[in-house]
């Protein structure tokens, strides 16, 4: 029967059809061990876990298979086994299945990075090769990978020749007509998969892992593609009367000594703080991926961080913080701009990024120099761009094929000595912080104060940095990362201190997300929780502040320290005048989007559906309840409207200044 819907042209076809199906069911299982303790053990989910993954591997197949399908339709019959058909077949076939090998074998460490099939991530990644290729070889050697995967396509190739694959296909000859049987039922079931099935009718579990496990890996790549950038209005809860949303958020927004400029679609207002203005030179310290439970303070037992610790008790702590999302991407969306997160792509990474009203602009209103600063290249993550074309002056480790990329502001290389080691995402910690004390010490020197914004590298898979300096081994893990992060915020510190600029600047610290933001939850509370400090603040005492918040508003905070008045439209909010009421943390996937408020959240996510739970914060476990209209239109009123705003240039300069 199958030789009859596959006739003998179509042998090779149906060959890789089945390698294809098998070595999906085989990541599939091996992704299910992976994440085993994960969930519940259930056999009937096991069962549809394996009928819906096959399902949709049979899409991803129909999409891979389709083109050359249509090569055997139209190559006549006699030309079936000439040289050209032969040199065709072979380096198709060849292509293809090296690269799903790869493809297949990729999973494995994406699923341990993420606990996730392919997604947008993965598609950011296929912009930055160097990155990526650099942190794929330090995990893996690439000899050893690539022959590995040549090693298992040779096997696969004899195993087809010794059962006289590629004779049958060469010799066939059958009728047009039969070829085009297969092509049309192959095309009927693209369109069946592009037109009619989701990749999240695979969700039907109520664990995010059985869900992922579900889903073929290249399918969820393609649909994630489809759906990079969402469109708010279309997928999610709205309100329909626009100008009750911005007349509701403005209320939500407004503090006691704020002043709205106008009534329109807009939250322009005017922030006035009492007391004498305070203009000390701020440095903004991202650490990558530094989770509070990493933090004795928040309860870790294993003290890999006392000095983050030490400098938390000296300072203004903010105790209840959280990451607006999973990637670093988010991180400085939201420290810069202020803003909720849209669905889809962090606003850095997309096209229409410049001139928009930044915290950048509150301190060029106060006189700054304002510098974004990366060991890495700021290519990556589209970071150069969005920072340059929103006023940042660029110090990065830019390639020199990058480096001559005309921006509006001045762009600088880190030279090749001021760095002792790196890794694929760039310079050691120890290197850029000497980068930052460098650049200040020229800096100080003139009558502007200076604000520069850089995150940290090492915490970050393949988790290498120099040896010596900390007692676990470089590459072991996560461990030994946040030791050796810890260790060279010291030096940076310590050296800082020593500098005639210290005693007049200011240090913010605070991490772009958690590590392993992904859990058994879609969005799991626990792992957005993140350290922020505003140390050696001048005229402060050393205090913990006990109120809900979010990453967007960290500078409006030292904002309000440091007594600036100043015009804006930023979303977030001083800290330190909040009442209980308008404390609340954003929290958001690529597709999900969470409003946090006391021990509650809600989900808003596509297509118009909302989840509402309790939270048990010491437990980290969400128990879904009945929903509440009026948390649901609050958190409608903040996504909305920032979507609405970027979607209509509110976010801009102009819309402020003019």
């Amino acid at each position: 029967m199958i030789n009859r819907i596959f006739p003998q042209r179509f042998a090779l076809l149906k060959s890789f059809s089945l390698t294809y199906l098998i070595f999906a069911s085989v990541i599939r299982l091996t992704l299910y061990v992976l994440a085993f303790s994960s969930f519940d053990f259930s056999i009937v989910n096991l069962l549809k876990i394996i009928g819906i993954g096959c399902l949709f591997d049979l899409g991803s197949l129909s999409y891979i298979i389709l083109l050359y399908s249509a090569y055997l339709l139209i190559v006549p019959a006699k030309y079936c086994g000439s040289r050209i058909d032969k040199i065709i077949t072979y380096f198709v076939y060849f292509l293809f299945l090296f690269f799903l090998i790869f493809t297949f074998l990729a999973e494995v460490p994406f699923w341990e990075e993420y606990n996730r099939r392919f997604n947008f991530i993965a598609i950011d990644y296929l912009l930055y090769t160097y990155e990526v290729i650099e942190n794929i070889n330090q995990l893996y050697p690439l000899p050893i990978l690539i022959s590995v995967i040549a090693l298992l396509t040779y096997l696969t190739y004899r195993i087809k020749k010794s059962r006289k694959v590629f004779e049958k296909c060469f010799s066939a000859k059958d009728s047009f007509l039969k070829r085009l049987i297969v092509f049309v039922t192959l095309s009927l079931i693209v369109s069946v998969f592009h037109f009619g099935i989701q990749n999240t009718q695979a969700e039907v579990f109520d664990n995010v892992n059985e869900n992922e496990i579900a889903k073929s890996g290249i399918y969820s790549f393609f649909a994630a593609y489809k759906t990079n950038e969402l469109d708010y209005n279309e997928f999610y809860d709205t309100y329909e009367n626009e100008a009750a949303l911005f007349s509701d958020l403005r209320e939500k927004l407004k503090a006691s000594n704020d002043s709205f400029i106008t009534t329109n679609n807009s939250i322009q207002r005017i922030v006035k703080n009492d007391g004498i203005e305070k203009k000390p030179n701020v440095i903004f310290v991202g650490m990558e991926s530094m989770s509070a439970s990493f933090m004795k303070r928040y309860g870790s037992v294993r003290n890999i961080t006392p000095v983050i610790d030490s400098i938390h008790n000296i300072s203004i702590a903010f105790t209840r913080m959280y990451a607006t999302g999973t990637r670093t991407v988010r991180g400085l969306e939201a420290v810069s701009l202020s803003v909720p997160p849209t669905p889809g792509r962090s606003i850095v990474k997309r096209s229409f990024n410049d001139r928009f009203f930044t915290i950048g602009e509150v301190f060029k209103q106060k006189g700054y120099s304002r510098t974004f600063i990366t060991g890495g290249d700021a290519y990556f993550d589209n970071m150069a761009n969005y920072f340059s074309y929103n006023d940042f002056d660029i110090l990065d480790r830019s390639k020199k094929s990058r480096s001559q990329d005309e921006l509006p502001t001045e762009r600088t290389q880190i030279g090749d000595e001021e760095i002792t080691f790196e890794n694929a995402w760039g310079a050691c910690d120890h290197d850029i912080y000497d980068v930052v004390i460098n650049k200040a010490d020229k800096d100080s020197k003139s009558d502007k104060p200076f604000f520069y914004m850089f995150m940290t590298n090492s915490n970050h898979s393949p988790y290498t940095y120099p040896d010596g300096i900390v007692d676990t081994p470089s590459g072991t893990g996560r461990t030994g990362a946040v030791t050796y992060a810890d260790e060279a915020f010291k030096y940076f510190i310590d050296k800082s201190k020593d500098k005639p600029w210290f005693k007049n600047t200011v240090f913010v610290i605070s991490a772009d997300h958690c590590a392993n933001s992904a859990g058994r939850t879609e969005i799991e509370v626990k792992r957005h929780h993140i350290p922020t400090i505003i140390f050696n603040l001048k005229g402060e005492e050393a205090t913990e502040v006990d109120k809900l918040s979010s990453q967007i508003d960290i500078f409006p905070t030292l904002f309000g320290y440091l007594n600036w008045t100043y015009k804006t439209n930023l979303f977030g909010m001083d800290i330190s005048k909040m009442s209980v009421n308008d404390e609340r943390a954003f929290i958001a996937n690529h597709r999900k989007l969470g409003l946090l408020k006391k021990d509650r959240l809600l989900l808003l996510e596509a297509p118009k559906k909302h989840s509402f739970y309790d939270w048990d914060a010491e437990k980290n476990t969400l128990t879904p309840i009945a929903s509440d209209s009026s948390f649901l239109k609050e958190a409608v009123s903040y996504y909305q409207s920032a979507f609405e705003l970027l979607k209509n240039d509110g976010l801009s300069l102009e819309s402020v200044t003019k």
